[in-house]
């Protein structure tokens, strides 16, 4: 560290204000003001190490530099005894292209995706596991394997085109859109728009095992015309490949829609998939294709998923609610789940001319992370009676069925227990006691106000949205008895607020004993 000098800029010149400058004479140092650069250490994610300390001494004359070199001990309770390996200390020279290297470095980096890591790096997984050609069960995210590769789940890497490279993961729910290059003149003669492509190649019903394998179905196909009409065709199991006809070719694969059923332990045992075909005129010189992938459990009914795990900004929040008649809570959220069509928690939804009794019915689905307002104008007048009022505004604000839980992650399953939010109510007295005796005064609804505290859950790299508590909070009014022929109209609102409570705690908060430390995001590196 002594010989290290950031500060030193200029060639055989003396830097103003560099205390480490070697080019600096004493009568330079004289003139100095201050350091610049007063300590200069190496790695300070190491546990001790030698520093460099510059000051002046500015009561001498002339002023001097002074030079100290201590050690110094790093306070934080994670920190490096001994950099020991060297490759981490210095960036690797780039291979340069040559004649004889070409081919081996395009083979190698010219894909659209490729290892970054050295190989020595590399895992010798035959040695150390002499079981690795076993059949395993699928897990989230491994390839689903074919016959002859991996199901293709077209996408665009660099540009809009699709590349045929992308594997579609298992568990891994995607939805891609892409161009594709295609002409009449040959459009029978490309993989890629034909439905054989996509249905031709078996699946594999677990890793590795050609013994049992799945064929893909065709479960429905849709005929879209050039104007963008679509229309269903009744005979699915029928073959159609790209046909040139005239000046068009039809029969072009412009969607693929796969839906895959799987066990609990992993296995694939059905594939279908849902064909959207196309027609091109000679002008067109390429098309968009879009694919998506879903899968479902067998035994289960499926529910759209709101994130996985997390919820994802902009999707709806899931519910459910208890029916009669259930004794435990599992079969009380899977009821829920099975029994509500979309399984989301809903406000009440804004009409063009403001009337609340029009807006009867009319629900919006609350959506995550945004935060909501919608009303409506109530008239009044004195022939209404009290308690059908307050019972019909009521109903306006919560819904027909309201739910009583809502699922702390975007995937959490009706059987998971612990997964669900109990929705918590404050009952005020429009909904303890609709009316009270007294004829003159009513008690009546106004506002709906849902309140969802959320927080980060997971990695800090990767944080995961996570809801715990979910409260609705009913606000009255007083609405006293109108004369005869007179009317009034009052505001009926209702709102929704989402509060991230995943900061961190105010200073002098009294909590358990924490270790205040904060890692650089390469502090292991390279290790993991």
């Amino acid at each position: 560290v002594a010989k290290l000098c950031v500060c030193d800029l200029l060639v055989a010149q003396c830097d103003v204000n560099c205390c480490c400058d070697p080019d600096c004479s004493e009568a330079d140092f004289s003139l100095f003001t201050t350091c610049s650069v007063p300590v200069v250490t190496g790695d300070s994610r190491l546990c001790t190490q030698k520093a460099a300390v510059y000051s002046l001494d500015v009561e001498a004359n002339p002023p001097e530099r002074i030079f100290t070199l201590t050690d110094l001990v790093n306070p934080s309770v994670f920190c490096i005894h001994a950099a020991n390996y060297k490759q981490a200390l210095y960036f690797s020279p780039p291979e340069i292209p040559t004649a004889e290297n070409f081919d081996q470095l395009l083979k190698e980096f010219g894909g659209a995706t490729f290892s970054a890591e050295p190989d020595s790096w590399s895992i010798d997984t035959e040695s150390q596991n002499p079981d690795a050609n076993e059949t395993y069960r699928y897990e989230y995210g491994v390839p689903i394997q074919t016959v002859d590769g991996f199901l293709r789940l077209p996408s665009p890497v660099v540009s809009s085109w699709c590349s045929d490279a992308n594997p579609a993961g298992f568990l891994v729910n995607q939805a891609t859109k892409c161009i594709r290059a295609v002409r009449v003149e040959t459009c029978g003669s490309v993989e890629a728009v034909s439905m054989l492509f996509y249905i031709n190649s078996s699946i594999l019903a677990v890793k590795n095992e050609f013994v049992f394998q799945v064929n893909i179905t065709v479960q429905s196909i849709v005929v879209q015309s050039l104007s963008g009409t679509r229309t269903l065709i009744n005979e699915s199991d029928v073959l159609r490949l790209p046909v040139p006809l005239d000046e068009l070719c039809i029969n072009i694969v412009l969607g693929v829609s796969y839906h895959i059923t799987y066990t609990d332990t992993g296995e694939i045992i059905a594939a279908a998939a849902s064909f959207v075909l196309g027609a091109i005129n000679k002008a067109a010189l390429s098309i968009q294709q879009s694919f998506e992938i879903s899968f479902t459990q067998v035994n289960t009914t499926p529910v759209p998923l709101s994130g996985n795990p997390g919820y994802v900004v902009g999707l709806p929040l899931r519910a459910g609610f208890r029916p009669q008649g259930y004794p435990s809570l599992v079969k009380i959220l899977f009821a829920a789940l099975s029994t509500n069509r979309y399984s989301q928690l809903t406000i009440m939804q804004s009409t063009s001319n403001q009337d609340c009794l029009a807006a009867q019915g009319a629900r919006t689905p609350i959506l995550f992370g945004y935060n909501m307002v919608s009303g409506c104008k109530l008239r009044i007048t004195a022939a209404m009676k009290c308690q059908p009022l307050s019972q019909t505004l009521l109903d306006l604000l919560k819904g027909q069925n309201f739910p009583e839980y809502v699922a702390s992650f975007g995937n959490s399953q009706a059987q998971d227990v612990f997964e669900w939010v109990p929705v918590i109510t404050h009952l005020h007295t429009a909904e303890q006691r609709i009316y009270n005796t007294f004829q003159s005064l009513c008690q009546i609804p106004v506002s709906l106000e849902i309140e969802v505290k959320w927080t980060k859950y997971g990695s800090l790299v990767n944080p995961q949205a996570r809801i715990v508590n979910v409260t609705a909070a009913i606000t009255t009014t007083t609405l006293k008895q109108l004369p005869s022929g007179r009317q009034r109209t009052i505001p009926v609102m209702s709102s929704v607020v989402f509060t991230d409570i995943s900061s961190p705690a105010e200073p002098g908060y009294k909590a358990w004993p924490t270790i205040n430390v904060k890692l650089p995001f390469d502090f292991f590196f390279p290790f993991v």
